[in-house]
């Protein structure tokens, strides 16, 4: 399977990651925010065993050593906690990176980073953020992902299923997605559609 997945769901809760993970879906990111490390560890640990048994490969957001000391295998860093964390021992751990980026200086201090992806966003508007950068757009995943290469790009920020397939054409080799999963009135189906879609377009 390649990593992260072709459809890659960002939730806030460990409630969510058992819901996603009996849906079969292959990547999931663990995005909660302001915890105390106590906290943090905790929140990583459970998760952790929310998962034991299943395919899902569960990517930690940010809490880096939290996910080293719980036995994580996956990390997503912003670049604000990139400037802080220790890559050597996130390395030496044998974390998999993936890293946000929103504009070329933090592209450039991604690549240098040698992360597993490379994530661009917001490509829309979102609304579960205040974002201090504008929307990408579409035509932006084209040009990054000829910059990144070889590396995994995910396109992140207000995507939607009926976006997906000009996404993907663009260069996209995954779709993160928050609200058109987290705020659907219709979740479950949600994502078995998503998983349809790129189960027929792989």
């Amino acid at each position: 399977m390649p990593y992260p997945d072709r459809f890659y769901p960002v939730v806030d809760s460990i409630a969510w990651v058992k819901r996603l993970a009996a849906l079969g879906v292959g990547t999931v990111q663990l995005r909660a925010k302001d915890l105390d490390d106590g906290a943090a560890l905790q929140l990583v640990t459970d998760a952790l065993d929310a998962v034991k048994g299943t395919s899902v490969r569960l990517i930690i957001n940010d809490y880096w050593r939290a996910a080293i000391v719980a036995g994580a295998q996956h990390l997503h860093l912003g670049q604000e906690d990139l400037a802080t964390a220790d890559l050597h021992e996130i390395r030496a751990a044998g974390l998999t990176l993936g890293l946000s980026t929103h504009d070329d200086a933090e592209l450039e201090t991604a690549l240098a980073a040698r992360p597993d992806y490379i994530a661009l966003g917001p490509i829309f508007p979102t609304t579960l953020k205040s974002m201090r950068f504008a929307p990408q757009g579409i035509p932006k995943i084209t040009d990054w992902k000829q910059r990144v290469g070889s590396i995994p790009l995910v396109a992140i920020g207000g995507i939607k299923l009926e976006q997906a397939e000009e996404i993907f054409a663009a260069g996209a080799d995954s779709i993160a997605v928050v609200s058109d999963v987290t705020q659907n009135p219709d979740p479950d189906a949600r994502v078995r559609a998503w998983l349809d879609f790129v189960a027929e377009t792989a």
